[in-house]
């Protein structure tokens, strides 16, 4: 309640999140890109801040299902992003390892929901493509979800010579631009399609189409975009005002970031960063390329320089709708990437790459006039990835700083207090807050361990409510801002993805990166003077480095990760066979009946 007995209106909640969004991809964060919309976030009057350590896991879907949930996502059902698990018989049939929100968990729209929120998202779920793994079931009102972990933005599809056997297992899960709308498959998206543009259309009409009775209560509004993760493709338009300007290579434009990072007060002024680290195959340094590889490759990031431009000006597209109907102030929006930049080289990887580019030059156009357009289809690889990272290690699918710490901005309510914006906190903090700090913010408990009469997980976050609070008047370049903390130094945080592993408590880590791109051993830094994980201590501090392997086992075996890469590599055979057609990711370009060929009616889920 509040004064004279009013009942205080319960806040709102925007939850953005940007796929494969690198740490200084933003302005507001050191980037040449143009984001003013999410740059006035963490300038908001009301308190607006950046976060400089929040974690995340280093993968799309397993850090989705962390912030839906609050828990590990390998106890949630997403140990593995569900692509590699197809691919990884170790993984197969594991507990925790479904590839999509088990029973379990609990989602936080649920909850949301039950507490008397209005509830819709918009954009990529990533969280299960069948029926019964729909973002209705766990708690929105209204969805438009892109249920695959990634699509072509303007739901283009090539015309397959030998669509049953076509294209390859790589583009199975990578091309078709499934959506789901509540609780019916979306069979035909719009001409004039594009995947930023269309999500935040969609969450517009959501919250102006609701009636009088949903207008009442408060709302929860999740927007996952799909951008810029590959295929890096941007209106020509968003694309233009970006040409030329990465002329001169990754190594330059990440020596930029790096200054720009220092000259904001977001990394040490002394720091040391981690080396690019390149394998055999990847592309080449910039002054080894031909004039036309380095055209190409230059325009390949003018291409996703265009798509986080459209992203952010999409996201300007909602504040503005949230002030017309003077529901910004009483908004909480929080803005980050669901993992580090991406990093992969396709066509250097054993096996597949001559696979992947010959289906490429089958079906897509490359050529240096038409890269960002609907018929190409291009990554920028390890280069850029991590001049995005910097002064980090290594990228997205790395349990490194590279792989797990992205940008948050958080744009508080207006809850009183005489903070202005521009504020940057140093405090430690993981995704799995998100779910305990908004049921805080929202009046609302986590049901602990039941919910609706079913075993659940409990939480493993931490709200930040207690935090928001603290430092409510405190101003940018307050020395409060550096000395409040979120977690202890007794929390113990892990992290696992594909084989590469780490445990933190306080300003130390323990990392493991397989071959090639580390030693495939246990290593040990203090993070917070060593943040760029350069120096590894294990030898110095070999008491410190045993305690940190021990809670290393204790975090394995409370969440169920199944292995490091050495003992994937000889862990054996699945525990259960995949039928061929329970495998949605091969037959995702059909379902919902989306032109199945007559041999497969009746069969394709």
């Amino acid at each position: 309640m509040g004064p004279n007995g009013i009942e205080k209106k319960r806040p709102n909640f925007l939850i953005i999140v940007a796929d494969d969004l690198g740490f200084s991809d933003c302005s507001c964060f050191g980037s040449e890109i143009q984001t003013p919309n999410i740059d006035a976030l963490a300038a908001d009057a009301a308190g607006g801040l950046r976060f400089t350590s929040f974690h995340v896991a280093a993968a799309c879907s397993p850090t989705r299902s962390m912030l839906m949930t609050g828990t590990d996502h390998h106890i949630a059902g997403l140990g593995q992003l569900s692509e590699y698990v197809r691919n990884s018989p170790a993984h197969q049939g594991q507990p925790g390892h479904e590839g999509y929100l088990n029973d379990r968990v609990v989602a936080l729209p649920q909850l949301l929901q039950d507490g008397g929120y209005h509830t819709v998202m918009s954009g990529k779920w990533h969280l299960g493509l069948k029926l019964e793994h729909r973002p209705q079931l766990r708690g929105f009102d209204k969805s438009f979800a892109l249920l695959p972990g990634c699509a072509n933005h303007f739901g283009y599809e090539p015309n397959y010579a030998d669509p049953i056997n076509e294209p390859p297992r790589f583009f199975e899960t990578a091309v078709t631009a499934l959506h789901m709308q509540d609780s019916e498959y979306v069979l035909k998206l719009p001409d004039d399609f594009y995947s930023s543009d269309f999500y935040v259309s969609k969450m517009i009409d959501f919250l102006s189409e609701r009636n009088e009775q949903e207008k009442d209560k408060p709302f929860f509004a999740y927007l996952p975009f799909s951008a810029p993760h590959w295929p890096l493709q941007a209106p020509k338009k968003s694309m233009e005002k970006y040409k030329g300007i990465y002329s001169d290579g990754p190594d330059t434009l990440r020596l930029q970031r790096l200054q720009n990072l220092k000259k904001l007060g977001l990394v040490p002024q002394d720091v040391v960063p981690h080396k690019v680290v390149t394998s055999e195959g990847e592309p080449a340094a910039w002054n080894d390329m031909s004039g036309l590889e380095r055209a190409k490759s230059a325009r390949s990031m003018e291409a996703f320089a265009g798509m986080v431009d459209r992203m952010d000006e999409n996201i300007g597209r909602v504040m503005d709708y949230l002030k017309s109907i003077g529901e910004y102030d009483n908004t909480y929006i929080l803005f980050m990437s669901d993992n580090g930049a991406e990093g992969a080289s396709y066509e250097a990887q054993p096996i597949i790459g001559d696979e992947v580019m010959k289906h490429i030059d089958e079906y897509y156009d490359n050529s240096l006039e038409n890269i960002g357009r609907k018929d190409s289809f291009v990554w920028y690889g390890v280069r850029w990835a991590q001049a995005a990272t910097a002064p980090s290690r290594l990228y997205k699918m790395f349990s490194t700083q590279g792989g797990c710490r992205v940008p948050l901005v958080v744009k508080p309510g207006r809850i009183g207090g005489l903070a202005a914006g521009g504020r940057v906190s140093d405090a430690f903090c993981t995704v799995m807050d998100i779910v305990p700090t908004i049921l805080e913010l929202a009046g609302l408990n986590h049901p602990g361990e039941v919910y609706q009469g079913r075993p659940i997980a409990p939480l493993r976050g931490s709200s930040w409510a207690p935090y928001l609070g603290a430092i409510s008047n405190c101003k940018a370049g307050d020395k409060k801002l550096k000395s409040t903390q979120i977690h202890d130094d007794t929390v113990v945080t892990g992290w696992e993805i594909c084989g590469s592993a780490a445990i933190r408590r306080g300003d130390y880590k323990i990392t493991y990166v397989p071959y090639p791109k580390g030693p495939q051993r246990w290593e040990l830094f203090n993070i917070i003077d060593d943040p760029g994980e350069v120096h590894d201590m294990s030898l110095e501090l070999p008491e410190l480095f045993k305690e940190m392997l021990e809670l290393w086992e204790v975090y394995k075996k409370d969440v169920g990760v199944v292995g490091l890469a050495e003992e994937l590599q000889v862990a054996g055979k699945s525990n259960s066979a995949i039928d061929e057609f329970d495998d949605t990711g091969k037959w995702i370009r059909f379902m919902g009946g989306r032109e199945v060929p007559a041999q497969l009616v009746g069969k394709v889920p």
